[in-house]
C-alpha cells in the first residue's frame, strides 16, 4: 500500500509546522522521518494517519485521495511513543480492542478474534503473557503489545511515532532488530518518526531528514551519511569535523588543507568542509596536505580508538583510528601528530 503526500502544509497559529511537503512511500518500504524536535516530522506522520488535517495539499493512500478520510477509513495502524494501552484490560483484550469496536457488519466473530490475537501474540513473542495487565509488563513488552494492537486490524500502513523513545538503550537495541524483522515478515508499508540517527540508519530502507518543516534530504542511509545534501544534514547525521575556509581559483582552501573545488559564479566564496572522524588520517608523517594537532585524549571503543585532538588554532578535532594503527603511532597525551582529511564535503556560501 503506497503513500503519496503532495504539497502538504500545516500551521498552528503563526507557527508553520510543515511547508509544502512532497513525499512518496512505495508499497513495502520502511521509511524513517528523522529530525530534531520541532522539525515537523510528527505533524507529517499525523497527517498521513488522518489524525490531523492539512491546511493545504493532498494525501493519497494506494492511489486514492484520503485527505478527507478519518484515521479509521484509511486503514492505518498507529503506534504512539507512550504505548497508550488500556490499563484495565489484559494484554489479550488490548490487542483485540480494535476488532471488537468495528461496526457490526465488519466485526469478526469471537472465534476469529481469538485466533487473530493468539497469532499476533506468537508473532510478538508474548503468548505467555496474554492474561497480564500492562502494569505487569516491562517497557519493551508493552511496546510490543502496542505494535500487536496496531497490527490486529490488518492495516495497510503502519505508522510509528518514536516507538522506542521511552525505553532504555539496551531494550531499544533489541526491539530495533525485532521491528525490522517484523516489517519484513508482515510485508507492510511502514513510516516511523525518530530523532535518533542510529535508529533511523539501522532500521530504514530510506531516510527523510527534516528541519523547520521542510525536507532537507531524502535518500538511503548511505546517501545521507556519505553524501549530505546540505550543511544541516552533514552536521545532524553523526559526528563531524568542520573546517572553515574559502573557495578561490578552482580550489577550496582550509588553512594548509587545499582541495580541488569549482569556483562560484563571482569567483570567490566562504566555505565549510565537513569530515567524519573516520575520515581523518592521524600520522607522524607531515607530507601531503594536513595540519599539526596535539593529542588531548584517546579512548578505546571496540576495534577503534576515539581520539580527541587540538589543532594550532585551538579547534577540537575528533578522529577514529584502528587499535593496531594507534598502537603503532605510540603517541602519548600532549604529543603532536599530523592530521590529514582523506575526504572533505565542501559547501560554499557566495560572498556579496
Amino acid at each position: 500500500m503506497s503513500i503519496d503526500v503532495r504539497g502538504v502544509s500545516k500551521a498552528f497559529g503563526a507557527f508553520h509546522a510543515i511547508r509544502d511537503i512532497h513525499l512518496t512511500v512505495p508499497t513495502g518500504q520502511f521509511l524513517a522521518l528523522l529530525g530534531p524536535s520541532g522539525s515537523g516530522k510528527t505533524t507529517l506522520l499525523r497527517i498521513i494517519a488522518g489524525l490531523d488535517r492539512p491546511d493545504r495539499g493532498t494525501v493519497f493512500i494506494n492511489g486514492e485521495d484520503a485527505t478527507a478520510q478519518s484515521a479509521r477509513g484509511r486503514n492505518v495502524g498507529f503506534v504512539f511513543q507512550h504505548y497508550a494501552l488500556f490499563r484495565h484490560m489484559s494484554v489479550f483484550e488490548n490487542i483485540a480492542f480494535g476488532m471488537r469496536v468495528r461496526p457490526r457488519r465488519e466485526r469478526p466473530d469471537e472465534q476469529r478474534i481469538t485466533a487473530r490475537v493468539n497469532e499476533l501474540l506468537r508473532l510478538v513473542q508474548l503468548d505467555f503473557l496474554a492474561d497480564r495487565l500492562p502494569s505487569q509488563l516491562s517497557g519493551g513488552q508493552r511496546q510490543r503489545v502496542a505494535l500487536a494492537r496496531a497490527l490486529a486490524v490488518e492495516p495497510a500502513v503502519l505508522l510509528l511515532d518514536e516507538p522506542f523513545g521511552a525505553l532504555d538503550a539496551k531494550v531499544r537495541q533489541e526491539l530495533r532488530g525485532w521491528l525490522r524483522r517484523l516489517h519484513d515478515e508482515v510485508g507492510l508499508t511502514s513510516v516511523f518518526v525518530t530523532h535518533d540517527q542510529e535508529e533511523a540508519l539501522e532500521l530504514a530502507d530510506r531516510v527523510v531528514v527534516m528541519e523547520r518543516g521542510a525536507i532537507e534530504q531524502d535518500g538511503t542511509p548511505v546517501d545521507v551519511v556519505d553524501h549530505p545534501a546540505t550543511p544541516f544534514v552533514a552536521n545532524f547525521i553523526g559526528r563531524v569535523n568542520v573546517f572553515h575556509g574559502r573557495i578561490e581559483s578552482g580550489k577550496a582552501w582550509f588553512g594548509p588543507v587545499v582541495i580541488d573545488h569549482p569556483s562560484p559564479t563571482n569567483g570567490t566564496a566562504k566555505a565549510e568542509g565537513y569530515a567524519r572522524p573516520h575520515e581523518l588520517e592521524v600520522t607522524r608523517d607531515e607530507t601531503g596536505g594536513g595540519l599539526w594537532a596535539i593529542l588531548r585524549h584517546a579512548s578505546p571503543s571496540g576495534a577503534l580508538v576515539k581520539v580527541d585532538l587540538m589543532d594550532t588554532d585551538g579547534r577540537l578535532l575528533h578522529a577514529e583510528i584502528g587499535r593496531e594503527q594507534f598502537d603503532d603511532l605510540n603517541v602519548k597525551q600532549g604529543e603532536r601528530v599530523y592530521v590529514r582529511p582523506r575526504r572533505l564535503r565542501v559547501f560554499a556560501k557566495e560572498t556579496e
